[in-house]
């Protein structure tokens, strides 16, 4: 799946479903600006979702090229009171941003969550943020992708929930140029350290590519390093399924690593130029794996979008008993 239950042996991050990373999104919007979305928590439950309160969820942004953070947009949470969490938003740049803390200017402060009865919408200064649970926007046919390809036409993701990110802006808060590179992260304080524990920008990577005993590695790594780190082992990957000759695997891998979700925003937003919410990254993936012997699962985008901001559907109510 895209980037669903990261940790190993297909659970999530520490076990724990608050600290997992489901995709990230950057597209543009009309007036010149940028649309940012992390997701996290899969298959979240109608009532009762929290993010975690000890942890640090981030988008990073590269603008020039470098592999490295320029711009961080931090997201923390309060503890749940009642049901009910708040979030502060900072924005960090230079070695600020190149730091897992949540740093840097206060952008957002005491946002009060959405939840199931419909999202609410902050607006600070020229930044529109908006978090809580709503609609995942993740489609495949999973179960036919375990079948190896005899597809069911069931879209796994038809019927889940997620806490969603949302952060929108002018482009130039960003980057005075067009081409950004963005990547997201998720942290946890434990006994005074703050510890990665997921991150990923392109989907549906650590899931097809990385070995279960590589994945807490990889989910505390650097993207500056991946390249050194993942090009055998990912070259490998794509020989053993798709056939692949050593020069071809690498041209392949050269589209997702460093992982890094490039975006020339003086294009049209469509992965892997940035990625909307209908893009189907999951056929784009197969078709990879496969060396185009698989082009896609049949499976097409959710019609619970939003057209406006935060752009993420309404929450899916939990299911009826019986």
């Amino acid at each position: 799946m895209s980037h669903h239950l990261s940790g190993p042996d297909l659970r999530s991050p520490m076990d724990d479903a608050r600290l997992d990373l489901t995709d990230l999104f950057a597209f543009g919007v009309p007036g010149d600006r940028t649309v940012l979305i992390m997701n996290a928590h899969p298959v979240a439950p109608a009532t009762g979702a929290a993010f975690h309160p000890d942890a640090v969820y981030r988008i990073d942004i590269d603008t020039d090229g470098d592999d490295r953070a320029d711009v961080a947009f931090s997201f923390v949470f309060s503890s749940p009171q009642g049901g009910k969490q708040t979030a502060a938003v900072r924005r960090a740049t230079g070695a600020q941003a190149r730091s897992h803390e949540a740093a840097g200017e206060l952008i957002v402060a005491d946002a009060p969550l959405g939840s199931d009865a419909g999202p609410v919408v902050i607006e600070a200064g020229p930044y529109m943020f908006s978090a809580g649970l709503r609609s995942d926007p993740f489609f495949a046919d999973l179960d036919g992708i375990v079948k190896e390809f005899q597809w069911t036409g069931t879209d796994w993701g038809a019927d889940k929930n997620v806490l969603g990110i949302v952060l929108e802006m002018p482009d130039a808060e960003l980057a005075a140029g067009p081409v950004i590179g963005a990547w997201a992260r998720v942290s946890l304080r434990r006994d005074g350290q703050l510890t990665s524990v997921d991150r990923g920008a392109h989907p549906s990577l650590t899931a097809y590519f990385n070995a279960e005993d590589a994945k807490e590695a990889y989910n505390r790594g650097e993207p500056s390093t991946d390249w050194e780190t993942y090009r055998e082992p990912w070259t490998a990957a794509l020989q053993h399924f798709g056939g692949y000759d050593q020069q071809a695997a690498e041209l392949a891998l050269r589209t997702v690593l460093p992982d890094i979700l490039r975006y020339d925003r003086s294009r049209p937003a469509a992965y892997p130029n940035g990625r909307t919410l209908t893009d189907d990254v999951t056929s784009a993936r197969l078709a990879m794996l496969t060396n185009g012997r698989v082009s896609s699962d049949g499976i097409g985008p959710h019609t619970d979008l939003l057209p406006e901001f935060p752009y993420l559907g309404n929450p899916h109510p939990a299911p009826q008993a019986g």
